[in-house]
C-alpha cells in the first residue's frame, strides 16, 4: 500500500467534511447572510439563513492543514470565514494572504490566545485592536468579526468588540476536534441535525481531517435525501485505500505479515 504524504492526507481527507457542508449550501459567514443586526451588546450563536450554513475556521496552528482545507474549499466551490489569532499571522503572512486571495473571510482571534472572560475591559481592547490592526494592515482588508478563543468572554469583551465596530461571533455546531481524536466522533458533531444558520466549529488539525469515509457515505445520502442536490462520487481510489488501511489496522492481530508492518506502510 502507498504511503500518502501528510498533505495528501490533510487535503483528501479533509474533503469529506468540506463536502457535507456544501451539500447542505456552505455560505460565507458574512453578516448580510448571518443576519446580525439587531445584535448589538449580544454574542452571535447562531445565522438566519435558510438554505446555508458556515464554516469557521479558527487558526493558531497547522498552517500545512491551513493550505490543504482551502484546496478543498476551492473544490466544491465554498467559502469560509477564517478567524485568525494576530500571532499566527504574524509568523505565516503568506499563508494569511492565501486565504484573502482564495476569496475567503478574515475575522479577529485575538493575538495571544487570551481568556478574554478574565481581561479587563481595557486589556480586551488592547488584545483585540492589536489582532486587529495586524490583519487589516498585513492581508488589506476590513476585519468586522471577532470569535474569543475558547468562546471565552464576558461582558467586557462584547462592550469592546462593539466599541471596535465588531461583531463577537459564537458557534452552533463544535467538532471539539483540537481535543479529540476520534474522527467519526467529529464528524458527527458537525453534522448531526445541521440546518440552515448554523456555524460549524473546526480547527486545522490533523484530527478532524481523518473523517471515517463510510460513516460520511451513510450521511451524505441522508442529507441528499432531506434537502435534495446532485449526487457526486464521494468514495474514490484515495478514500478506499483509506478505507483498507482503518480495516487492515483493526484486524492487524489476524495479519501476521501486514500487521507487523503497518506503521511502514
Amino acid at each position: 500500500m502507498k504511503k500518502l504524504s501528510s498533505r495528501a492526507i490533510a487535503a483528501i481527507t479533509n474533503a469529506v467534511l468540506a463536502l457535507v457542508l456544501v451539500v447542505v449550501g456552505t455560505v460565507c459567514f458574512f453578516p448580510s447572510v448571518a443576519g446580525v443586526s439587531g445584535l448589538e451588546g449580544k454574542a452571535i450563536y447562531k445565522g438566519n439563513s435558510q438554505d446555508g450554513v458556515s464554516l469557521m475556521i479558527n487558526v493558531y496552528w497547522g498552517t500545512e492543514e491551513v493550505y490543504g482545507m482551502l484546496d478543498v474549499l476551492d473544490e466544491y466551490e465554498a467559502k469560509a470565514t477564517f478567524f485568525i489569532g494576530g500571532s499566527w499571522a504574524d509568523d505565516n503572512v503568506s499563508c494569511l494572504k492565501e486565504i484573502r486571495d482564495r476569496g475567503h473571510e478574515i475575522g479577529s482571534h485575538g493575538y495571544f490566545h487570551l481568556e478574554h472572560d478574565k481581561l479587563t475591559l481595557a486589556e480586551n481592547a488592547e488584545e483585540i485592536r492589536r489582532s486587529v490592526e495586524f490583519l487589516s494592515l498585513a492581508a488589506g482588508v476590513t476585519v468586522t468579526l471577532f470569535a474569543p478563543p475558547s468562546g471565552a468572554y464576558g461582558d467586557d469583551t462584547i462592550a469592546a468588540a462593539d466599541g471596535m465596530g465588531l461583531k463577537t461571533v459564537m458557534w452552533s455546531k463544535d467538532t471539539i476536534d483540537w481535543r479529540d481524536k476520534d474522527e467519526g466522533l467529529c464528524y458527527t458533531r458537525a453534522t448531526k441535525e445541521i440546518g440552515g444558520g448554523d456555524l460549524v466549529l473546526m480547527h486545522p488539525k490533523r484530527g478532524i481531517m481523518n473523517i471515517d469515509v463510510l460513516s460520511f457515505e451513510r450521511l451524505a445520502h441522508r442529507v441528499f435525501e432531506e434537502v435534495g442536490g446532485e449526487q457526486r462520487k464521494i468514495l474514490e481510489d484515495t478514500g478506499k485505500n483509506l478505507i483498507l488501511r482503518r480495516l487492515a489496522e483493526e484486524k492487524k492481530e489476524e495479519l501476521t505479515l501486514l500487521g507487523a508492518n503497518m506503521k511502514k506502510l
